[in-house]
This record gives C-alpha cells, structure tokens and sequence, in this order.
C-alpha cells in the first residue's frame, strides 16, 4: 500500500541521521544505539543497524575501538570520525530545512477531512 511504503522511506531517510546523532553524544555500543532508537520510537534491528554502521564507517564517517567487556568478549563501540561530524553539521541544516517545509505545507491544513469532504460540505 502507498501509505506503508511512504512510511518507510520516511523512516528510512532519517535513520542515517539519528544513528550519526546518536554516535556525536560520545563512544557508543551497538545495542545502545538501537535503546536509543527504542526511545525515539524509530525500531531498528540488529540486521538493519550493523550494514548500516558498516557503511558509514567504510565511508569515513565512523571509526571503532574495542574494549573489553566485563560480561563476554570484547565489544565495538563506535565514534563519530571529524568527516563523521562534518556530514552531521550539514544533515542538522538540511534537517531544518526540511522541517521548516514541511511545517509551512501543513500550516492551516483541515485534519480530519479529505479536500473533497471539505469542498462539498461547503456547498
């Protein structure tokens, strides 16, 4: 259906964009990452996050190190790279933009009704 498809591209053009936001806080672990999507109510599964992070770090905007963990192996805590941080000054402005523009399109928009409901309750 066209509403579940827009729904997910809309998600997925942000998820880059929240993940580098999450990351700019401070050295993180992959599942914190995913908590914090939890919060902001963007679900995100191990199968979606780890390619992604995968690729922004091929593309130089992550690095890790490892760390020894006191509870199993040693974990991967990511960190965002100056080129990281570069791309996510460009992505808050490109945010503003866009939700500048979205704002002005729904000003004065009737929720609730269709245009057509509107015109023919009009007439």
């Amino acid at each position: 259906m066209i509403v579940e498809n827009t729904q997910t591209q809309m998600r997925k053009g942000i998820l880059e964009y929240c993940i580098l936001s999450i990351i700019s806080r401070g050295e993180i672990y992959a599942s914190d990452i995913i908590n914090e999507l939890k919060k902001a109510r963007l679900l995100v599964v191990e199968g979606t996050l780890y390619p992604l992070l995968t690729r922004l770090k091929n593309n130089g905007l992550l690095s890790y190190n490892w760390q020894e963990s006191t509870s199993g192996p040693p974990r991967k805590y990511y960190v965002l790279s100056p080129s990281g941080l570069e791309v996510l000054n460009r992505l808050d402005k490109t945010w503003e933009e866009l939700a500048y523009a979205v704002s002005i399109s729904l000003e004065g928009r009737n929720t609730g009704t269709s245009t057509e409901q509107s015109n023919s309750t009009s007439n």
